[in-house]
């Protein structure tokens, strides 16, 4: 990778992203973007569309949907031949369809990247934008078609997919190198000894504390007597949760609500998708140790 001025200039399709995240004017329609996410709240449906139910992010799995629909029907368009405009034209209406679920989800996934670099809320923007045009763009297509206008529909159709393909490259950029959607544990080192955090005559019962493990932090509490110990920082979007509230055996995120079962990291209702890592805790020799508990 070649470097100018101190910034990457290689590879290309990740740098225009990256100076795509740099664009300030983008800030305000990401707030008003952010105004109408924001009306779903915690709660059942923020659940729902989050895919705490399916034990990940639900929005990547939609995608397929009118990803592969409209991308079969450009196929059909460019080698399937006359005999094929029909189906075609279904496909086209299906992906419509996926469409709107497919937005809503990711609509609910992106209001909860307000905590990270600005970057990724304006990136996010463009990304729906682009996706919002390849829509537009379908729906007309498929309105020609439905007028007789085959020419006219396909032609629409390619613009659609360039589009589509825009708002394509911008969500792998946001979930691979933003990490959005992704468990924000998945690549911190877990101490596989014990290791000593803090002495046990300094956690009182009904405190917790967040201690260092090895540059790691672990949240560290106990409840009613007993022990308990898991990552801080929160699966969801990182949310340290040691800030968070402690109640019926359980955390809950402060940032966007997550709770987690202190005894097994499991997750009691989202929007976080997946359990939150558990370490093993003992008190020994007057002090309280911690380790990875092992998978």
């Amino acid at each position: 990778m070649t470097v100018e001025n101190g910034r990457p200039a290689s590879p290309a399709m990740h740098v225009l992203p990256e100076r795509l995240g740099e664009v300030e004017p983008l800030d305000a329609p990401a707030k008003a973007l952010s105004s109408v996410a924001g009306r779903i709240g915690p709660g059942a449906l923020k659940d729902a569309l989050s895919g705490t139910w399916l034990g990940h992010a639900l929005h990547p799995f939609l995608t397929d949907l009118p990803i592969g629909t409209w991308t079969s029907a450009t196929l059909l368009d460019l080698i399937g031949g006359e005999d094929s405009e029909r189906a075609a034209e279904r496909l086209i209406g299906a992906g419509l369809l996926a469409s709107l679920p497919t937005a809503v989800t990711g609509l609910t996934e992106w209001a909860d990247t307000e905590t990270s670099d600005t970057s990724v809320r304006r990136v996010g923007v463009v990304h729906a934008a682009a996706n919002v045009a390849a829509v537009a763009l379908f729906a007309a297509s498929l309105a020609a078609r439905r007028r007789g206008s085959r020419a006219r529909g396909k032609q629409l159709g390619l613009a659609a997919m360039g589009a589509l393909t825009v708002g394509g490259h911008l969500g792998g950029h946001l979930s691979y190198a933003k990490g959005v959607g992704v468990d924000q544990t998945t690549f911190q080192q877990r101490q596989t000894e014990w290791t000593r955090v803090l002495d046990d005559a300094d956690l009182a019962d009904g405190d917790h504390r967040a201690v260092q493990v090895d540059g790691v932090a672990v949240l560290v509490a106990r409840e009613h007597g007993r022990l308990y110990a898991l990552a801080n920082r929160c699966v969801h979007r990182g949310g340290p949760l040691a800030d968070g509230t402690f109640e019926n055996g359980c955390v809950t995120c402060p940032w966007h609500g997550s709770t987690f079962r202190l005894a097994d990291g499991s997750v009691v209702h989202g929007p976080a998708a997946y359990p939150q890592p558990v370490y093993d805790v003992r008190v020994e020799a007057g002090g309280v140790e911690v380790r990875a508990r092992p998978a």
